[in-house]
């Protein structure tokens, strides 16, 4: 019995190992780290682990600080590249922010699973570990992120022939929408998930959408007594509140009073942004301890800290993205501070910022959304705060918006009602399969 194990143990190792298949497969491997590393601007090219595709790699491509002046100097830009295959389609992951989590081996975007495609993840200008040195915030402009995945993009397509699609979520799917806007020929299709589109630094329509619309009317009056029950419990809530603080080393740059205002004002941004459940919400009477969990799960005051990683995503919302408001008229009397005009100034941007907002990128946004033909698809969720500053109902029939009805942040292809999800999916692989 044991002769006959060994022997089908040593059969199957034939079959199963194949010198012939495996010396093809690192022959492959090795061309394709030959072609990447030849790309003028790749450096530090490196072979890391993944599951999900025949190769994976990190890179560092050379920047320019300023594309405008390239005499301004170069920083190098985290790239991970993600083979399927020469042969097929590219997914260019516009990521707003860092791009820590596309090193885990498991990561694949949902558009690459659903066509099989290539991945060329691009971590935003100004974040970990693509931060030029100095960081002048002067060049962090959405012109100039657009160009560093318009260098990209060109780069990659003498590897990878076939057609591109650009996406991302939240900030990374305004960024793809920019780089659409900027270069509407360098992809065949844009898909931004929740995707916002502001009109100024504090745009002024979230405050009526969180009031008026996200959820039902009961299930805002009860976030609203909960915020109200929070407020007028500080004598017990706030000593709790300093000491966590103090405990996290948390610091503000605003007093531990008002940063508990602003953590209040929070609250119902982040229940319907992330899809809380409204059946968890505590109601009044409850033990300070309870009430004080819960909210400190909903919207920490780490958030409003002043050594936050996201002090550039705030650089740019200050200047050309913009960002929400809070609305303070239900609490008149029950807060330390006047009203939360301005807050973004003062809580989060540098000392000394002198940052003016310029309306330029949301019109040429509107605009291009509002006229043009390319083929884009655009993914909310019903209830998701940014989706009171969505795009417009699309003119175009190659411009698609698909919103998942009470769907937060967190709205995919994938969590849309069947139908939806299956007009979505035929749609993306019709326009890959079209010429």
């Amino acid at each position: 019995m044991i002769k006959l194990n060994y022997l089908l143990l040593a059969v199957a190792t034939i079959f199963l190992f194949n010198p012939a298949k495996a010396a093809a497969q690192h022959e492959q491997e090795d061309t394709l780290f030959t072609k990447i590393s030849s790309i003028n601007g790749v450096v530090d090219l490196q072979r890391i682990n993944s599951f999900g595709f025949k190769d994976k790699y990190v890179l560092k491509f050379e920047q320019p600080i300023d594309h405008k002046n390239p005499e301004k100097g170069k920083f190098g830009q985290r790239v991970f590249v993600m083979n399927a295959g020469v042969d097929r389609p590219t997914v260019i992951v516009t990521e707003g922010y860092g791009a820590a989590y596309a090193s885990n081996p498991r990561y694949r975007d949902e558009i690459s699973k659903l066509l099989d495609a290539n991945i060329i993840f691009v971590e935003h200008r100004y974040f970990l570990e693509s931060v030029p040195d100095p960081a002048d915030w002067k060049y962090l402009t959405a012109e100039n992120s657009a160009y560093d995945l318009h260098r990209i993009t060109t780069a990659f397509k003498e590897i990878y022939k076939n057609k591109w699609i650009a996406t991302g979520i939240s900030k990374g799917g305004q960024t793809a929408l920019i780089y659409r806007a900027f270069f509407p020929d360098d992809v065949d299709i844009t898909v931004p998930y929740v995707a916002p589109l502001c009109k100024s630094r504090e745009d002024g329509r979230h405050e009526p959408f969180l009031r008026d619309f996200a959820g039902t009317q009961e299930d805002r009056a009860k976030l609203e007594d909960l915020q109200r029950e929070i407020l007028l419990r500080r004598g017990e809530l706030q000593p709790k509140f300093d000491t966590l603080c103090k405990v996290k080393g948390y610091s503000f740059r605003l007093p531990n009073e008002e940063i508990y205002d602003y953590s209040v004002l929070e609250l119902p941004f982040s229940f319907w942004q992330w899809g809380s459940d409204i059946t968890k919400v505590p109601g009044k009477g409850v033990s300070a301890d309870s009430l004080f969990k819960y909210w400190m799960n909903m919207s920490s005051p780490d958030y409003f800290r002043d050594s936050s990683s996201t002090l550039s995503f705030f650089v740019q919302a200050a200047k050309e993205l913009g960002y929400y408001g809070y609305d303070t008229k239900p609490f008149k009397g029950l807060l330390s501070i006047r009203n939360a005009k301005g807050y973004l100034t003062k809580i989060f941007l540098p000392e000394g910022s002198e940052e003016r907002f310029d309306r330029g990128l949301y019109r040429k946004l509107k605009r291009f959304v509002a006229r043009t033909d390319e083929k884009m698809m655009f993914i909310y969720g019903e209830f998701d705060p940014w989706s009171a500053v969505k795009v417009n109902e699309p003119k175009s029939s190659n411009v698609v918006l698909f919103v998942q009805p009470a769907g937060s942040h967190r709205a995919r292809i994938n969590t849309l009602p069947e139908e939806m999800k299956k007009e979505a999916v035929e749609t993306l692989k019709r326009w890959i399969s079209e010429e």
